[in-house]
């Protein structure tokens, strides 16, 4: 068994190779040649997160689970709130082959899959790109969504406004002028990303108009809610996967309330593969719900690990 910790992540996996990989495992979920397994989540308190995604690619031949969560008080420990690790088993034999350090892996493929709604969702003249969320992974957000469009202007929100600076940085970084709002102003936006761990909506129906398309990405739990139910529903809703967005992801709540059905949302990867339309008019909202796959991890994973393979790195060990 290979292990590839997180200090090697960085050299063994790029955004480009995560964009890629995260439109191939969502294609293949569309095809039916890949499936996520029932999400397993826990709320420890203080809000605290950890859990278990799962799932097989036999397309890819990839198995695997991804394991950990999100710690909002790691920052006093000098470290990321999200914490994860990646494990890789033969699908054949159920031999373990490699655990993968999956903090960097999740912030990537998360940015990615964002990216890739974008590109596939919004309206081709969007301009201006919203952030809602100042926190450790909203910069790989804002790198990937600028790779793939002719951005003017960003603008962004955060709770806690002083960590917008940070977000600011990496704006000017791209050639971006960057501008700090408030909320009501998301309604300039013609793409917005909501990357945040809010329990209550932040971002409302009221401030967003005709032709948007939202990218809801934050940490994706029993309870959490970035967007309210209305904007939801006012929505043409995709997801990477229906089961988790109804459970755990930004259409629960709408669910709940009886204003939107699971098979009013669309697979992303449904628009991939060529079975389903993406956005159809100017004028609609279209809401890509990402509730964070365990394909998509896994996806990155078996990249880091041919790449560590390759190039003689990471730590071999029997079991």
């Amino acid at each position: 068994m290979l292990i590839a910790p997180e200090a090697l992540i960085a050299d063994l996996v790029t955004a480009e190779d995560a964009h890629d990989a995260v439109a191939a495992c969502l294609a293949a979920q569309a095809r039916g040649a890949a499936e996520n397994f029932p999400v397993i989540r826990q709320a420890l308190g203080e809000g605290r997160q950890y859990g278990f995604k799962s799932g097989i690619d036999r397309a890819a031949g990839q198995m695997g689970v991804k394991a950990g969560g999100y710690f909002p008080g790691n920052a006093a420990r000098g470290m990321i709130n999200h914490q994860f690790s990646v494990f890789l088993f033969d699908p054949d034999s159920g031999r373990p082959l490699a655990m993968v350090g999956g903090n960097l892996l999740t912030a990537l493929r998360t940015a990615a899959a964002a990216a890739i709604s974008i590109d596939r969702l919004a309206r081709p003249d969007a301009r201006v790109l919203g952030i809602v969320g100042a926190g450790h992974q909203a910069g790989f957000h804002l790198r990937a969504a600028a790779r793939l469009r002719p951005w003017e202007r960003v603008i962004g929100w955060n709770l806690h406004p002083e960590m917008l600076p940070r977000l600011a940085a990496i704006a000017a970084d791209l050639g971006l002028p960057f501008q700090a709002v408030d909320l009501p102003q998301m309604i300039e936006s013609e793409a917005i990303i909501t990357i945040t761990s809010s329990p209550a909506a932040s971002l409302m129906a009221a401030h967003v108009r005709p032709g948007t398309h939202l990218a809801c990405m934050g940490t994706d739990t029993k309870g959490k809610q970035e967007v309210e139910p209305a904007l939801v529903a006012r929505s043409r809703l995709f997801t990477d996967e229906v089961a988790q967005s109804v459970s755990i992801g930004e259409a629960q709540h709408a669910v709940a309330a009886g204003l939107v059905r699971s098979q009013d949302i669309t697979p992303l990867g449904a628009v991939l593969a060529g079975q389903a339309p993406g956005r159809q008019s100017d004028q609609e909202i279209t809401l890509y719900d990402g509730t964070g796959v365990a394909l998509q991890d896994l996806a990155v994973a078996a990249i880091a690990v041919a790449r560590a393979r390759a190039l003689g790195l990471g730590l071999t060990v029997e079991v």
